[in-house]
């Protein structure tokens, strides 16, 4: 188990030792505690994760955001909290978003960022990260989620956010979401996350219901959504599908224009 406050897996199971009895008192004036059934798992397994919040708010859950080694953003889940105020969920390790080996992030929220806690997990048996310039661990508000050590301030309607990644070959930030009925995410990323966002794919399909007022990108999704792709219009090193196609068009139209070039000099006899 693992956690920064709590060291045992069962809090309610005082008996007489005096050390778990000072564990529990201290469980009832932290704001929030979370704490999994073990430290290290692979990548086919399940974490468990159990917390306790101080002083219950009727209808608030509990927001949990996994983030990787990569310091990207795993998934995010919303627990429901019981009268006493417990909670409990489980993620899956299987997949390709836990691919990789290292240090995991399990962050709690109960509706601000004071009422915060998180937990680390290691995870080994799949692959080794690329060596990278490391990124800062950051930690983001209640309305904020992480890219690439930035915090992005959101908010959404008809639905959560489960995930976010960056797709830098088309310069695009993709927002994973969870949507029970039609809804609205707004995001607010700084020029050095997104910048010059252009196009809004939902689903992979072009999506024409966007308002974009200079880095505020509004989307209007229907339920059942799941895939949000914001493109913009990054400098990069490298050339993405966009910035190929641009080029693409450039070489056509120098082609078209030297063809008519050499046509306008012919002789004419």
């Amino acid at each position: 188990m693992s956690s920064a406050y709590a060291q045992l897996p069962c809090p309610d199971c005082a008996g007489d030792d005096p050390r778990v009895i000072a564990q529990q008192l201290l469980l009832e004036d932290i704001p929030i505690s979370l704490w999994t059934d073990r430290e290290t798992y692979d990548h086919n397994d399940t974490i468990i994760v159990e917390g306790r919040v101080a002083n219950v708010v009727s209808g608030v859950p509990v927001t949990l955001t996994v983030i990787s080694s990569l310091n990207s953003v795993i998934t995010i889940d919303q627990v429901s909290v019981d009268e006493m105020g417990n909670f409990a969920t489980s993620f899956n390790t299987a997949g390709d978003l836990w691919k990789y080996d290292g240090t995991y992030f399990i962050k709690a929220n109960y509706g601000s960022a004071e009422k915060s806690n998180k937990v680390l997990v290691e995870l080994v048996g799949g692959i080794t990260s690329k060596p990278t310039t490391p990124v800062k661990p950051v930690s983001c508000g209640a309305s904020e989620f992480a890219v690439e050590g930035k915090c992005v301030p959101y908010s959404i309607t008809g639905g959560v956010i489960t995930g976010t990644s960056v797709n830098t070959n088309d310069n695009s930030l993709i927002v994973k979401i969870s949507a029970n009925e039609d809804g609205t995410l707004t995001i607010r990323p700084s020029a050095d996350v997104l910048d010059g966002a252009f196009m809004v794919l939902v689903d992979g399909e072009e999506w024409d219901d966007v308002e974009i007022n200079g880095n505020e990108i509004s989307v209007m999704f229907l339920a059942g959504a799941e895939e949000i792709e914001i493109i913009g219009t990054f400098v990069v090193p490298e050339f993405g599908a966009i910035a190929a196609l641009i080029l693409a068009v450039a070489i056509i139209s120098i082609i078209v224009v030297s063809a008519k070039s050499r046509l306008s000099i012919m002789p004419r006899y």
